[in-house]
């Protein structure tokens, strides 16, 4: 089938039919465009959300990605991240291989099609000028016809009038033939022209028509093939980038499947575990016999070895019991008896067990935290100072590696002395050195308080024994719980406000009985191994060399004991000094 001839009468409309393609094809530019769009805010807007649930660099809720179902999280975020990635893709490659591309294909096609009916029309022009001119010289040889009869006419009446002259008869006779050779010319022209016209008749229907239309028709089927192949790669565009989808997808169900519910477990423990031993039983008191009743281990009222209480606190105020508390001067009223008192506080607050670990957990909230994290439980404490350990061990190899290439440059300026002074690095090496002594020291320090945590750890197998000897040398029963609740997590490390002030309350009701209590025996001798500025509240400053008095001794909380004077006490860090115990004193710690 072909448009020239089917379509020959049909100029009009395959002008509009062509225009109507060309519009359709810039509508699909237009849609695909707007998927372009579509697909760049997309990919935007899951780039935004990606990065919404980012963890934030060094805060807190980055350490929170060591476990793996946030490690899956943070998988998924940076899968969706290139899945959004895959979707720009898509934007990028429509716009070049479709968008584009058609834009280009579009501009010629307006060409094309104005250039075949530009010549479409010229030949309907030039058919229109023959047809007219053929139409002018029939008009012209049927005028010259009519006049050509009249003339005959008027000759021959003029011959039959007797009346007119022979001269008059002859000049009609003359004007007759003119008129007859007139006719016979336009006769000639008009044959001649009918002739041209039906010979461009047939070249404008049978070959110029049907050539201009069938480039048209060609024209157009090319448009639909171009429209249908942009189709298919709108299609394929898309199909390309399914396997790296898929493979994001496939990320994300393997971050899943990675997810460790015991690792998870394990780092929790490890995030959270104190080291300390869970509180022993208490005993039971017997309120039947008030005069007689036997003392308690959980009453306050025990004593080491002379019954009176032994929770003086240390410090440069001997006779104070308790920190920012005032003595109730009001007369005595008659008292509960003190065990009683004390066991309904412990039973109210379960978190404060020894008032002695509360007055040093106060006193050390109110300063900096020690350098050698004292303050923490005894599993946090080690894993604070590892982590200090490995810190320092990494600054120490970069000041070796800054140390040998100096030395390496020093080498090259000594064998080539026009490259420059060896002698100028000589300060640069000097204050490395120092550098690396300093950080040398700070990390066995902090090595030696390692392996003081460690040490003292327990191993599984061993929690048993040590609950059961570690405090076989205190003649109290009272004291040796207390040392146990210095240990505990809820003691010197939880402390809360309201506990606080309900023990300030409790202290002012117990601060004249244990005003009078006796000074703690000495257990043995410590030299300071450092100097400590005891600058807390129920501290004490040493100088390294010093030697003092120990009156007790660490509990498992990083703190010992000790005496300079009778109204000089306190604590010093059981790192900073060297603890040499008395066997024989009473109150010495027996280890099994």
């Amino acid at each position: 089938m072909s448009w020239g001839t089917e379509l020959w009468d049909q100029f009009d409309n395959l002008e509009k039919h062509t225009q109507w393609g060309i519009d359709i094809l810039e509508k699909y530019i237009k849609f695909v465009k707007e998927r372009t769009e579509i697909e760049l805010s997309y990919a935007k807007q899951l780039r935004n959300l990606s990065k919404k649930y980012q963890p934030k660099k060094n805060s807190k809720e980055e350490e929170e990605y060591r476990y793996t179902a946030c490690k899956a999280f943070l998988s998924t975020l940076n899968e969706t991240n290139d899945y959004a990635g895959q979707h720009e893709v898509i934007s990028e490659n429509m716009t070049s291989q479709i968008t584009a591309e058609l834009a280009r294909y579009i501009q010629e096609l307006k060409q094309e099609r104005k250039s075949h009916f530009h010549e479409g029309r010229k030949a309907q022009q030039h058919i229109e000028t023959c047809w007219k001119q053929l139409e002018s010289s029939k008009r012209r040889f049927e005028r010259d016809c009519k006049e050509a009869d009249r003339a005959q006419q008027y000759f021959e009446k003029m011959d039959a009038d007797i009346n007119v002259t022979k001269a008059d008869v002859e000049k009609a006779r003359q004007q007759a033939q003119i008129r007859h050779q007139m006719a016979e010319d336009s006769k000639a022209d008009y044959s001649s022209i009918l002739q041209k016209f039906n010979h461009e008749q047939r070249e404008y229907y049978h070959s110029h028509i049907p050539s201009i239309f069938q480039k048209i028709q060609e024209m157009e089927e090319r448009r639909i093939v171009r429209i249908g192949e942009s189709m298919k790669t709108y299609a394929e565009v898309d199909r390309q980038v399914i396997p790296i989808i898929g493979k994001c997808l496939d990320g994300i169900v393997k971050a899943a499947e990675s997810i460790d519910q015991k690792n998870d477990s394990q780092l929790v423990i490890e995030a959270y575990k104190s080291g300390f031993e869970p509180p022993g039983d208490f005993e039971f008191e017997d309120y039947t016999q008030p005069m007689k009743r036997t003392v308690s281990d959980n009453s306050l009222s025990n004593s080491r070895g002379d019954g009176k209480a032994e929770l003086k606190f240390g410090g440069k105020s001997k006779g104070k019991l308790w920190p920012f508390i005032k003595k109730n001067k009001s007369p005595k009223q008659q008292k509960e008896p003190l065990s009683h008192r004390f066991n309904e506080f412990m039973t109210s607050k379960p978190k404060i067990h020894c008032f002695r670990s509360l007055k040093r957990g106060l006193s050390l909230k109110l300063g900096a935290t020690p350098e050698d994290f004292s303050n923490l439980p005894p599993e946090q404490r080690r894993k604070k100072l590892q982590q200090k350990v490995d810190e320092l061990n990494k600054e120490i190899q970069k000041e070796m590696d800054q140390r040998d290439a100096i030395t390496k440059m020093k080498d090259v300026y000594l064998k080539n002395p026009q490259m420059g002074d060896p002698a100028s690095l000589d300060h640069k090496l000097t204050e490395v050195n120092q550098n690396i002594e300093k950080l040398r020291l700070e990390a066995q320090k902090f090595e030696a308080w390692l392996a003081e945590v460690e040490g003292r750890l327990p191993a599984r197998g061993d929690q048993a024994r040590r609950q059961s000897g570690m405090y076989d040398g205190q003649t109290a029963p009272a004291v040796n719980n207390c040392a146990q609740d210095r240990e505990s997590p809820d003691g010197s490390y939880t402390e809360e406000q309201s506990q606080e002030s309900e023990v300030k309350v409790l202290a002012t009701d117990f601060d004249d009985e244990f005003d009078d209590e006796e000074p703690l025996p000495a257990i043995g001798t410590c030299k300071a191994l450092y100097t400590f500025d005891g600058q807390n509240e129920g501290t004490i400053s040493v100088t390294e060399g010093e030697t003092l008095y120990v009156i007790e001794e660490d509990k498992g909380d990083g703190w010992t004991r000790i005496r300079r004077s009778e109204d000089e006490e306190g604590y010093v860090p059981t790192s900073y000094v060297e603890v040499y115990l008395d066997k024989n004193a009473k109150g010495a710690k027996t280890y099994i």
